[in-house]
């Protein structure tokens, strides 16, 4: 699971939101967000600090920080809306599906690899 990672998802209004992930050996995340409006314009970035891991086939995330406007901010830790667990359906060299506990949303990432050409 180390290593970069992206998604992207349009929704019923064409709006597209790109998500890029870094897991790190050490447990930590930065997740970045970008929804972008029908003219690709982006219209909120949003980047995401924390720790993650991976315990049988339940993956987790705990958000610790924002960054806004290059300014840290510390979020919430009495917030539920920053702990998140997930069942992880498939996971291989390129591919990390995983569904969340509570929403039962679906999410689908593709690994990013950083030499091209290698498969």
């Amino acid at each position: 699971m180390f290593g970069r990672w992206y998604r992207n998802d349009i929704d019923a209004q064409g709006l597209e939101t790109v998500e890029y992930a870094k897991l790190s050996t050490d447990g930590s995340f930065e997740f970045t967000f970008i929804s972008t409006d029908q003219e690709t314009k982006v219209t909120e970035k949003t980047v995401e600090l924390g720790d993650w891991g991976l315990v049988g086939d339940i993956h987790f995330t705990i958000t610790k920080d924002e960054l806004i406007s290059q300014q840290l901010y510390g979020v919430d830790p009495n917030d539920s809306g920053n702990y998140h667990a997930y069942k992880v359906l498939q996971l291989n060299h390129h591919t990390f599906e995983y569904q969340h506990i509570e929403t039962k949303e679906i999410f689908i990432m593709r690994k990013i690899t950083d030499t091209i050409g290698h498969c």
